[in-house]
């Protein structure tokens, strides 16, 4: 089944072309990365996806239904979470007062504070539910983070840069929790630029470059792809 379908995606900044006439889809319980240099249109496509941003020519799917056009909070109710680049946790709320703000859109009560200790416990902080997000360490903050994103039960979450900043023992964490939710049929795109990271986790990934697609394949493809070396890689 596919559940995100990107067709002929077009973006423009006043002259700058940030996305140009890029094609992907996204299969159910897949785990895709999205690579390139900074500045090819990586995080503007996320944007497009969740309604940040409006598409100038092309369209987006999600399960066959036209979401371009539509509102960040209707795009997400659809069943797409995301991360940030830049963390978007409440330094002066409690990390449980976070989550629950997180799932806002589902019904208060019980089950909602159940799903936030459920997810805490995943993700190692439950111990810590009551403190300052803000006193959290940069690695805790990027987990609660995460967190945050799964508790309106995404079925496709993009995440940005998420390794970005995090020690060995952190990042390894944070793999075992995506491939677990993977497992349980959860899908991930995963913009990154820890090229270990995303070809060690991804099975499939996508190249782009001066906002166009360039490369698309498993890693052992991309890794050797010359367009992909020559843009994004280097040469050892």
């Amino acid at each position: 089944m596919t559940l995100l379908k990107v067709e002929k995606l077009v973006k423009r900044f006043g002259g700058v072309v940030a996305v140009n006439n890029c094609s992907f889809s996204i299969k159910d319980r897949e785990l895709v990365g999205l690579i390139g240099p900074n500045g090819s249109g990586k995080t503007t496509i996320f944007n497009l996806v969740m309604g940040i941003y409006k598409p100038d020519y092309g369209d987006i799917y999600f399960k066959d239904e036209l979401i371009s056009g539509l509102k960040v909070h209707e795009i997400s109710r659809r069943g797409i979470g995301r991360t940030f680049q830049i963390l978007k946790v409440f330094p002066k709320m409690s990390v449980l007062e976070n989550m629950l703000v997180s799932g806002v859109e589902k019904q208060k009560g019980k089950s909602e504070t159940a799903r936030a200790f459920e997810l805490l416990q995943l993700v190692d902080l439950s111990d810590l539910k009551d403190e300052f997000a803000g006193n959290l360490s940069y690695g805790q903050q990027k987990l609660l983070e995460f967190a945050m994103a799964l508790m309106p039960d995404p079925i496709l979450t993009l995440l940005d840069e998420p390794a970005s900043g995090l020690n060995p023992i952190t990042l390894k964490k944070l793999t075992d929790y995506i491939c677990e939710l993977n497992h349980k049929g959860k899908a991930f795109v995963i913009i990154e630029h820890n090229i270990p990271f995303v070809m060690g986790l991804c099975e499939r990934v996508i190249v782009l470059d001066n906002g166009e697609k360039i490369a698309e394949g498993p890693p052992e493809a991309i890794r050797g792809d010359e367009k992909v070396i020559d843009a994004y890689l280097g040469r050892a």
